[in-house]
């Protein structure tokens, strides 16, 4: 398969898991706006997600190819898993959304606010299910160089969500208080998701 293609599946199978308004990018949103050490909290989300990710891929990826029964389970249970995140971003798309905002304009020191960017990324069961299990699961159908282009683009995609997020927090805002700007960012996030599980179909069909 030609490794650009790969890269880009890669690029928007991570994409479509982190770009959603969780604990995480509320956080580095919130931080954003108040200009405070939002550059820095970037830098550890896109560095945490690198870090699960790359374990994902050649350690809970290895594994998986050990042992070719999971390869077929976990492809059905990601297919799955998609097929659900897709429904539910569907879902969302039709639903009002708001940005949490903190009251007042506390300071965050910067030890502060990377504790609390390492607790809502790291105490989030999803963060695990999304990185090390559906991505390096995925990853699997994969070989030699091809798995490493998936990875790259991978990674790529959320150091591009977070350092984007980070610097464009005041640009989106006002865009985004717009509940229509949500529900087309569902949608598409939604459209991405049944796109790739459709693939993923595809490929077990070959099993």
């Amino acid at each position: 398969m030609n490794s650009s293609l790969i890269f880009l599946n890669g690029l928007a199978l991570s994409a479509g898991l982190i770009i959603a308004i969780g604990a995480q990018n509320a956080f580095l949103l919130n931080r954003a706006l108040r200009n405070q050490h939002h550059y820095a909290i970037a830098l550890f989300c896109s560095l945490t997600d690198a870090s699960l990710i790359c374990l994902g891929i050649f350690g809970v990826g290895a594994l998986v190819q050990a042992q070719p029964n999971l390869l077929f389970w976990i492809s059905c249970a990601g297919a799955v898993f998609l097929f659900i995140y897709g429904a539910l971003a569907f879902k969302s798309a039709t639903s009002k959304h708001a940005i949490k905002m903190e009251e007042g304009a506390s300071e965050y020191s910067l030890t502060k606010a990377i504790t609390v960017a390492a607790s809502v990324s790291l105490l989030n069961p999803h963060c695990y299910l999304d990185t090390m299990v559906l991505v390096g699961g995925i990853s699997t159908q994969y070989v030699g160089n091809e798995k490493i282009w998936f990875g790259l683009g991978a990674v790529s995609a959320s150091f591009i969500w977070f350092f984007g997020l980070a610097w464009g927090a005041k640009w989106l805002m006002p865009l985004f208080k717009k509940p229509s700007a949500w529900r087309v960012l569902d949608g598409l996030i939604g459209i991405m998701m049944w796109s790739i599980a459709a693939s993923l179909i595809a490929h077990i069909s070959t099993m």
